[in-house]
């Protein structure tokens, strides 16, 4: 097994870095260095301005624009742009229905959905989740029936979908709907839907967040039509497109390179903070336990990251079920950090910017209380942590 870089992915990183500190509008460095809400231009400004320099789908084959670069490549990339602070890729589009398609998609569907998604032209979102049906996703009760009219073959679709992310942004969805409720088996009689956001007897309903935000919303299908053409691979199943799907999600979510960025700002606060005993607070034998077991278990997080890369780059294969485990500890990670900079800043850690006149203070506290709140959600989404360890169970210890 070979967990360190070579001469030449070294200098890609470089490349990479030195790229992204040129290339990376200030706007946009503001408002992630700020924790503010990104609206839908300044996700596709990024977005865009990675596709103008093939750079925003790495994993995707050459011919539908994707880079050829090897896994290890695609993993600096990421932990790179996470470092560097620029605003995320919605997942949606690029790292979830786009592969889905490139995998299960007919030649007719990929030449009409990859570019809209490569482009920045179409914004998606998903539908899986809803009320009573998240982490046990096979229980979904969304219906998709069957039927045919002189406009051709399609489905009418009822039912509701929860904690759509950006739903309210969304030009399309993909959905997992029930096409066949008779079957004793949950996980059979799900199929996967395309649907266009537009059409006639969807809504959108936000739902604001504890932390004040517009992030996710219902969406609620009332005898929506859908063209037939836009179920992925086989009716009934699409329970093999969900599991191909979320493995990509889950891979994707332990963010180190946006966690050792977040360690850094904090490990510098606390150095300049001053705590009770009149003392910087990095010096507080408690407070920096807690700071390096965070940093302790980020270094295992990348090292283990780097273990499942080194397996796919000598297998070619995607990862297995036991890549539960960065999402489990990357997500863990993420909130211990904004609960330690919660603690750092003490008392004045309130929902809103300048309380100190102290520009430096002002400047790592802004956002933060709406920051802490909004991650108490990220062992929940992409499968909850609970699942995820029943997953690694089952899945790689046979239990």
């Amino acid at each position: 097994m070979d967990l360190s870089y070579s001469q030449e992915e070294s200098a890609f990183r470089d490349e990479v870095r030195g790229w992204l500190k040129t290339n990376l509008p200030q706007n946009l460095r503001d408002k992630i260095a700020n924790y503010e809400e990104l609206g839908r231009e300044d996700l596709m400004q990024w977005h865009k301005i990675l596709a103008k320099k093939g750079w925003v789908a790495p994993s995707w084959p050459k011919e539908f624009g994707g880079t050829d670069w090897n896994v290890i490549q695609r993993y600096i990339f990421e932990e790179e742009c996470g470092f560097a602070g620029t605003p995320p890729l919605i997942p949606f589009g690029l790292s979830m229905c786009g592969p889905v398609i490139l995998r299960f998609g007919t030649p007719e569907q990929k030449k009409r959905f990859l570019p809209g998604i490569y482009n920045g032209d179409v914004f998606w979102c998903q539908g899986y989740s809803e009320p009573g049906s998240g982490s046990d996703l096979a229980s979904l009760k969304t219906k998709a029936e069957r039927g045919s009219d002189k406009s051709g073959d399609h489905y009418i679709v009822n039912g509701q979908k929860i904690w759509t992310t950006l739903g309210h942004f969304a030009d399309w969805i993909f959905c997992l709907v029930r096409t066949d409720s008779s079957l004793s088996k949950r996980q059979e009689g799900i199929s996967f839907l395309l649907i266009d956001m537009k059409t006639s007897g969807i809504t959108v309903r936000p739902l604001i967040l504890m932390d004040g935000g517009h992030e996710v919303n219902e969406v609620f299908f009332d005898n929506v039509k859908v063209p037939a053409e836009n179920l992925i691979f086989e009716e009934g199943k699409g329970w093999t497109v969900a599991k191909y799907l979320l493995g990509h999600e889950r891979m994707n979510t332990g963010r180190i390179g946006a966690s050792k960025r977040e360690l850094a700002k904090l490990t510098e606060f606390a150095a300049r903070q001053t705590g009770d005993n009149g003392k910087p607070l990095i010096e507080d034998a408690r407070f920096r336990d807690k700071l390096t077991r965070v940093e302790v278990e980020l270094m295992a997080l990348e090292i283990t990251n780097l273990r499942f890369l080194d397996q796919m780059r000598r297998s070619g294969q995607p990862p297995g079920a036991d890549v539960s485990m960065l999402k489990i500890k990357g997500t863990e990670i993420q909130q211990a950090l904004t609960e330690l900079s919660m603690q750092a800043v003490g008392p004045m850690a309130q929902p809103f910017k300048s309380v100190a006149n102290d520009p430096d203070f002002d400047e790592f506290t802004a956002g933060l209380a709406p920051r802490y709140c909004n991650f108490r959600k990220t062992t929940i989404y992409a499968g909850s942590n609970e699942i995820q360890r029943n997953i690694i169970s089952k899945m790689t210890l046979g239990l």
